[in-house]
């Protein structure tokens, strides 16, 4: 690879080539998922994926482009997959564990980072350490991409269609036998007419939204399905009130990138040499303490967030990785010539690295764990941190104020995916997060651009630089971000100036279920309507959960 990995330019290219592969693939994610189906649009970028690994294997007798290429190309992928599995996840998920589920993806990504990062430290050794070292050390962690990929591939081949995409392009029938068979129960049982009937719901209301808004591109054509993504995100600039929300959606994300934590994620290995570590062996096994520090943090994120609120989370994070970063630059700006006789202040530093990654990993939380589609249907597909129906436990549809019209209790999800859901109104909340979506994955681009120029050049100061953005983004949350924990929607639109927007889509939903026979099947349940207003203030009682065999 010669240049590409002494050059700091050019190294920061080789990473970032990837995250820029991945905004497009964000981008063009929707459309194949609305067209094709979530599990076509799955398989579709399971092949990408293959492909573009293979370019990558090919490096050793290709050279640098193929393997440069060979990241796009994953990386529109990955893009894609980003969005497109956990829709198809929350989909098809019964309501009474899909919060879990979310929680679970949430792990399990964490805990993939982990594994990658002690499979460099495992692989590094073959051949030895120096000159010596064989091609295979690192071909051989490229080329075992292929086993969660291709297992992906394969098994998405035997799942279902998802049933809400099949109840929006008008299969109702197959809908209706897919939850039949997800759920164990009879396609005539009350508990699976119920949930088919939310669905229908769901599907009319972004229907009749998309209806009232663009007439000219209700019909479910490819090129209607294509330019509706465009023309709904740019409605999100029109009015003030929404133009407030977009600033939310948008700089969160950009500062969630630029607290620096996918600089330390990506450049680990050169960021724990250039702080003294004795060898390459000594970085990576420091680096593979860092993925054991995120996935250890993810954990009481998962369980605690809801709890906490999202904003005092987020500034205690954004503090202690603020005190991190001026520390590591303290340290390193005083001993960055004397490493060989200050081993203990390099592994002081190595240490706040850690903590920083903790700090990170409690608050604003792996970006990667929700990203949904800006043309998949906006509700039922997006798991819990974007569903404006409370399903953690399951309740019946836009129940007033206290149940689904109060912003969703979040169990799988972290605080920043949260907040930028819980701001926009129904009928424009999947448009705005993709848009959140889209700045975060150009803000991880960027940061994987010039971090190895930051700090080949600027040495230490790429740790105040990294702090100073950090402290930047919690003057943001404490000035300008609103705390979103269990506010209506009615009152979230108080805060941005719409008054009236979510009462509009809220009673639209009430006439939907109406229409559509959703509260008759809730009656005959005994569950009561979606239109009753409960004053209890228990929400256990008001929220019944349905029991389902799974």
């Amino acid at each position: 690879m010669g240049d590409w990995v002494g050059n700091a330019t050019k190294k920061g290219w080789l990473t970032s080539i990837f995250e820029l592969g991945a905004w497009f693939g964000c981008l063009y994610s929707g459309f194949l998922a609305e067209i094709f189906s979530r599990k076509y649009a799955i398989l579709m970028n399971v092949c990408i994926f293959v492909v573009g690994v293979v370019i990558q294997c090919v490096t050793v007798t290709g050279g640098a482009a193929c393997l440069i290429a060979g990241r796009f190309v994953t990386g529109l992928a990955i893009g894609a997959m980003s969005v497109n599995v956990p829709n198809y996840n929350a989909e098809v998920a019964p309501p009474e564990v899909r919060g879990s589920l979310v929680a679970l993806q949430q792990l399990a990504i964490t805990a993939g980072i982990m594994v990658s990062f002690w499979i460099d430290y495992g692989t590094n050794n073959i051949g030895g350490t120096g000159k010596t070292q064989s091609d295979a050390a690192w071909l051989l962690p490229i080329c075992l991409q292929l086993v969660p990929g291709i297992a992906l591939g394969i098994g998405i081949l035997f799942m279902p269609f998802s049933p809400r995409w099949l109840v929006h392009h008008g299969r109702e029938a197959e809908a209706r036998k897919v939850l039949s068979n997800l759920r164990g129960l009879e396609q005539d049982h009350p508990l699976i007419e119920l949930e088919f009937l939310e669905i229908k719901a769901q599907s009319v209301f972004e229907k009749r939204s998309t209806a009232e808004k663009w007439p000219h591109l209700v019909e479910l054509t490819p090129w209607n399905t294509f330019k509706l993504q465009f023309v709904a995100i740019g409605s999100l600039f029109t009015t003030k009130a929404m133009f407030r929300r977009t600033i939310v959606a948008t700089v969160t994300m950009f500062f969630q990138q630029f607290t620096g934590i996918n600089a330390v994620l990506y450049y680990a290995p050169s960021i724990f040499e250039a702080l003294g570590t004795s060898s390459n062996t000594t970085s990576l096994l420091a680096t593979g303490v860092v993925g054991v520090a995120m996935f250890l943090a993810t954990i009481p994120a998962v369980l605690y967030i809801d709890k906490l609120g999202r904003k005092p989370v987020m500034l205690a994070g954004s503090t202690g990785m603020f005190i991190c970063h001026i520390t590591i630059a303290i340290i390193f700006g005083k001993n960055q010539h004397q490493w060989a006789t200050h081993k203990a202040a390099g592994w002081a530093a190595v240490v706040m690295v850690w903590l920083f990654v903790v700090n990170f990993g409690y608050s604003w939380g792996p970006w990667y764990v929700l990203i949904p589609s800006p043309l998949s249907p906006p509700f039922s597909s997006i798991p819990n941190a974007v569903n404006p129906i409370s399903i953690h436990p399951p309740i019946p549809l836009l129940e007033k104020n206290k149940q689904t019209n109060q912003t969703p209790n979040h169990s799988g999800s972290l605080s920043a995916w949260v907040l930028i859901s819980e701001v926009w109104p129904l009928s424009n909340r999947a448009y705005g997060i993709a848009l959140g979506a889209s700045s975060n994955w150009m803000s991880n681009f960027i940061v994987g651009q010039i971090t190895p120029d930051m700090l080949k050049r600027i040495t230490y100061g790429t740790f105040i630089f990294f702090g100073a953005m950090t402290a930047g983004g919690a003057v943001f949350l404490w000035w300008y971000v609103p705390e979103t924990k269990r506010l209506t929607l009615e009152e979230m639109d108080v805060v941005f100036g719409s008054v009236g927007v979510a009462r509009a889509d809220d009673q639209r939903m009430r006439d939907i279920n109406r229409e559509i026979g959703l509260d008759d099947a809730l009656t005959r349940l005994g569950v009561g309507s979606p239109d009753r207003s409960d004053s209890s203030g228990d929400e256990k009682s008001r929220s019944p959960k349905r029991e389902m065999k799974i």
